[in-house]
């Protein structure tokens, strides 16, 4: 569709990619129950997803702000900056999902590559009824080409995403392919219920200098029922509350019955809520730092987050070990793979039983 040529709107649906923060093109798009907030200079990160009646925004929000790794990260394509200039917010990450690992030749960092280079975009559609933008991006040392277009309706705090990723190499590439949405406070403050139908709830083994856990590491158990890291049984899909208590945990549920998941305050009556194709995104990623427990680098005793993150593979500790696994994502030369997510943001109360692909929440 052409782009309107009117002057710029107050109200309905919005999107301008005329924005500039410290230094990194930003895209924000927003209608009267939404605004959704893009660097497009740092990976296409979604750093904003407000909530506009209730002036919420469910995203994780780091203590010191947003960084822009090319200004401030001299090796920012070199080692691993990702940790350096996290943030929070939702960071889309190809092909490696986990500490920096060395794949075909290639040297991969940490939650290497596409998640701190800059995107290109344009401008689909401009309307009062609806707004889009293309976004694209080809890696550095990897033949991926990934293409996505954002879209919001009048009416519906909903973000629509639709995803093309194609293998330009001349040979097989494996890969790890996830959203890493992370949540914060004030979203989590009063703790949070978290609604997915999984069937499968896998817990990371030990892991040096990550402790205390929620869950005993290396256990497995039908979401959400787990075994405590002190023994007896957990639910996973409760979120404790800020000051509530202190912990770490990172787990994986699959065997999804269906793909979606929801988080949700039940006393601020608010949630987030993603759907996406379980054949694509087989996992969710379940990670937590919960009151300010973690110590030294990167936390340093300030963060509380609870990340839920669709994955095409798992574990947390990279591309190598999900093609051992078996869980990697592969692509013969040429290979295209084309899927779509929803995220919408609600309110209410009582657990929520799906999210749809046009953005409704069922109870």
């Amino acid at each position: 569709m052409t782009p309107s040529f009117s002057p710029p709107r107050h109200h309905a649906c919005r999107i301008s990619d005329e924005w500039t923060f410290r230094g990194m093109r930003t895209l924000v798009i927003e209608n009267e129950l939404l605004r959704v907030t893009v660097l497009l200079d740092r990976g296409s990160d979604i750093v904003e997803f407000r909530y506009k009646p209730l002036d919420l925004d469910f995203l994780h929000f780091g203590p010191h702000g947003l960084r822009n790794p090319a200004a401030e990260t001299p090796s920012a394509f070199t080692d691993s900056p990702y940790l350096d200039v996290f943030s929070g917010g939702w960071n889309e990450i190809l092909p490696n999902g986990g500490p920096p690992v060395t794949y075909k030749g290639a040297s991969l960092g940490q939650h290497g590559e596409i998640s701190l280079i800059p995107w290109r975009c344009t401008l689909l559609e401009d309307t009062p009824d609806r707004v889009s933008a293309r976004l694209w991006v080809r890696p550095l040392r990897t033949p991926f080409f990934l293409e996505k277009t954002l879209s919001m309706e009048r009416g519906k705090a909903a973000l629509f995403i639709d995803e093309r990723l194609t293998n330009e190499g001349g040979e097989p590439m494996s890969l790890m392919w996830g959203h890493h949405i992370a949540f914060g406070r004030p979203f989590l403050d009063e703790g949070a219920v978290i609604d997915m139908p999984a069937r499968r709830f896998i817990v990371h083994e030990a892991m040096d200098g990550y402790e205390p856990r929620r869950f005993a590491p290396g256990s497995e158990g039908v979401w959400p029922h787990v075994t405590a890291a002190e023994g007896g049984q957990a639910d996973a899909g409760l979120v404790p509350a800020y000051g509530e208590t202190q912990a770490q945990e990172m787990a994986y549920a699959t065997d999804f019955e269906d793909g979606w998941y929801a988080i949700s305050n039940p006393v601020r009556k608010a949630g987030f809520g993603i759907r996406f194709d379980p054949s694509i995104f087989r996992y969710v990623w379940y990670w937590q730092q919960l009151g300010d427990v973690a110590q030294g680098f990167p936390w340093w005793g300030r963060t509380h987050i609870a990340a839920l993150e669709p994955w095409t593979s798992y574990p947390t500790t990279g591309l190598n070990d999900a093609v051992a696994n078996g869980t990697a994502l592969t692509l013969a030369a040429g290979e295209v793979v084309e899927t779509s997510l929803c995220a919408v943001a609600f309110t209410g109360s009582g657990r929520v039983k799906g999210v749809t692909s046009a953005g409704d929440v069922a109870r």
